[in-house]
């Protein structure tokens, strides 16, 4: 499966970015979480703590409270869209606005 991460125009990785800055343990399911993606695709995202959002727009939920939003393509091609940390009880509203906004960005909301 193809699973290209959001990029600013300066090149920012966001998701990638949003790793880095976890502590070891986020850090590594994290990565873990991108790698089977690539690997297993469709069969991993059905065994992974996912929720729909709305239309195209899904999240990846993991470690203390962690979450990776992203529309899929198709069977071969997912595409990350944003990465956060839940403060509240649900997923902060400016955080689902980027991950609405990128996906309009690229012709998937």
């Amino acid at each position: 499966m193809q699973v290209p991460t959001y990029k600013t125009g300066g090149g920012k990785d966001i998701i990638r970015e949003f790793l880095d800055r976890l502590d070891v343990a986020e850090s590594t399911e994290g990565y873990f979480i991108l790698a089977e993606l690539k690997k297993r695709g469709m069969d991993f995202l059905d065994s992974a703590n996912t929720r729909h959002i709305e239309n195209k727009l899904r999240e990846i939920k993991f470690r203390r409270h962690n979450r990776i939003f992203y529309v899929l393509f198709d069977e071969e091609n997912i595409y990350l869209l944003h990465a956060c940390k839940k403060q509240k009880g649900k997923a902060e509203q400016q955080d689902l606005d980027k991950a609405r906004k990128r996906a309009r960005m690229i012709g998937r909301s």
